[in-house]
């Protein structure tokens, strides 16, 4: 079962969105309340399992709308994806993959993983 971590960091608060086994999939802005950032977790519950996906890295990909998880390439060639609400706001972004299935498997994973994920307080 995934939990969504909550915790202050120097600049504000964010959330990570951790599977079953501990690793970080999915990661949200720093928020500069809790109250924002407990929003921002609610989107993402709320968002991630009807989201359409949008492949950047395909040629002349199809655009679609929100919420959506655009995946795309970064600039050193890794696969991410972010998650984006019904008003176009970022809610939630991953990691650098190095292969697009893993990339895809990190989107199953929140889909899966965010509606029914506990959120829960981290210490640094």
């Amino acid at each position: 079962m995934g939990k969504f971590a909550v915790k202050t960091v120097k600049t504000g608060i964010k959330f990570n969105l951790k599977a079953g086994n501990g690793e970080i999939i999915a990661t949200s802005e720093v928020y500069t309340s809790r109250s924002a950032c407990l929003k921002g977790v609610e989107s993402v519950r709320k968002n991630a399992p009807i989201a359409k996906l949008e492949d950047q890295t395909e040629e002349g990909f199809e655009t679609v709308t929100n919420p959506k998880f655009e995946v795309y390439k970064d600039k050193a060639g890794e696969f991410r994806f972010r998650l984006k609400a019904r008003n176009g706001e970022i809610i939630a972004v991953s990691e650098g993959y190095k292969a697009k299935a893993s990339c895809m498997n990190g989107i199953e994973s929140v889909r899966k993983n965010a509606p029914e994920a506990e959120t829960v307080d981290e210490k640094e």
